[in-house]
């Protein structure tokens, strides 16, 4: 099936795609790399998921708040590619986890991200290299931000 297949499957939606809030492109083409810029946590309406992994939000809202990212990131991608189809495979994923100091399980909520793109692009394929970090904040004190880079087809 392909990614566009797989994604309908899931009977997800996409928020809209978030526009730059500083200068920067949110998505790049380089090659047959595509770049995107950091992502957060935009959901249907526009608004934002906000609040500290480990003080506000727990360790699963902190995963479903990286699932929200990475289909933000889907957005940018349908948007600027025109389908999900014209990625081939995810190549690296940065997850940076807004969290308490002694929160240490930066890798589970990051799953959130990278469980969606297995699921849209298979595990061959949408199964990257990943780092998963914990920073003191992030943005508009958002949980997550992820950036990534995908090969095209």
């Amino acid at each position: 099936m392909s990614a566009e297949e797989n994604f309908n499957k899931l009977g997800l939606s996409l928020p809209p795609a978030p526009k730059p809030l500083g200068v920067y492109k949110p998505c790049l083409i380089d090659g047959k790399y595509l770049y995107l810029s950091g992502h957060g946590t935009v959901q249907d309406d526009g608004s934002l998921i906000m609040g500290r992994i480990g003080l506000d939000l727990d360790m699963e809202e902190g995963k479903l708040a990286a699932r929200q990212v990475g289909l933000a990131m889907l957005s940018t991608i349908r948007e600027n590619m025109g389908s999900l189809n014209k990625v081939k495979r995810v190549i690296k994923v940065l997850g940076m986890v807004n969290c308490v100091s002694d929160f240490e399980r930066h890798p589970y909520v990051i799953n959130g991200v990278s469980e969606l793109f297995a699921a849209v692009w298979g595990e061959e394929n949408g199964i990257g290299v990943r780092s998963a970090v914990g920073f003191g904040s992030l943005p508009d004190n958002i949980p997550v931000e992820v950036e990534a880079v995908f090969e095209l087809h």
